[in-house]
């Protein structure tokens, strides 16, 4: 089975149909070549810096550089987009909010063997969720051509559909091979690993994670993103790294103030959210359970 590759112009809609057929789909040449140039541009001080995995799982031979919202106003840009945005709530249809989960530039060095193929939803202490109920999207960006030979992200198209405690290899896995500037973007349930770098070459993809609002971040943005940056960012972006409201009564600050209130009391709300949609949810809940 092959992964399917849509058009940069594909809607939201397009990419979420893929995703509960498939568990993922690439978009080919979503942003221009340049873009990824200038977030390695912005990004070369971290990136020299970070350090190889310190196991098996994360890469011997493999850096992970986070922060990617503080570190680099171009990779916001990314975080923000249009698609991935439209795709992520379309997918989590039924939550109030999402959220950022993750920023990481992935940095596959040579030498480097295949990681295991698992879901990224096991993040959440294994946690059993029910068959079709995703709680992530995720997006890979490939600052560097993707290939078979560099360590291309490896996927198993259709295992969303299949229980935890699955065991694949890494010949029942595709790679998913794009040009740069391209984007695969996958569901958390769906059995995935990098690949090997076989090539002399580093493969550097970035991951730019969202998840349900009432899930636990797993890279904490509020420490992430010093309070001095938080203050001049954009207020949707701001909203989307941790500072909204996950439902009605998730992220207040003590006296059931916003989160707004304390990196942008211009735009802050009530500390609660809305009453009626959330009784709504629950009405609609209790419906389908009936």
């Amino acid at each position: 089975m092959k992964l399917e590759h849509l058009p940069a112009s594909a809607a939201a809609e397009d990419v979420v149909s893929a995703l509960r057929r498939d568990g993922a789909v690439i978009v080919d040449r979503l942003v221009a070549p340049e873009r990824m140039d200038a977030i390695r541009d912005e990004l070369s001080p971290w990136l020299a810096a970070t350090r190889t995995g310190p196991d098996d799982f994360s890469g011997r031979r493999t850096r992970r550089t986070g922060g990617l919202v503080a570190r680099s106003p171009a990779c916001r840009e990314l975080v923000m987009h249009p698609l991935a945005l439209g795709a992520t709530r379309g997918l989590l249809e039924g939550s109030t909010s999402i959220q950022l989960h993750l920023t990481q530039v992935i940095a596959i060095g040579p030498g480097e063997p295949a990681q295991v193929i698992h879901r990224d939803q096991w993040a959440f202490d294994f946690f059993p969720f029910p068959d079709g109920f995703e709680v992530q999207c995720n997006t890979i960006w490939a600052m560097t051509d993707f290939t078979a030979a560099n360590g291309a992200t490896r996927l198993v198209p259709g295992s969303h559909r299949l229980g935890d405690g699955q065991r694949f290899a890494e010949a029942d896995s595709i790679p998913a091979e794009m040009a740069k500037g391209s984007v695969v973007f996958y569901t958390g349930s769906v059995y995935h690993g990098g690949g090997a770098n076989r090539s002399d070459d580093v493969r550097m993809g970035i991951n730019l994670t969202y998840a349900r609002s009432w899930l636990r971040q797993e890279e904490n943005q509020y420490l992430s993103v010093p309070l001095e940056i938080a203050r001049t960012l954009p207020v949707d972006l701001l909203r989307l790294i941790g500072y909204g409201r996950g439902a009605y009564a998730l992220g207040y600050v003590d006296d059931l103030r916003d989160a707004m209130d304390v990196v942008r009391p211009e735009a802050s709300n009530e500390g609660f959210g809305d009453l009626a949609h959330a009784n709504e949810q629950a009405r609609a809940l209790q419906r389908a359970r009936s």
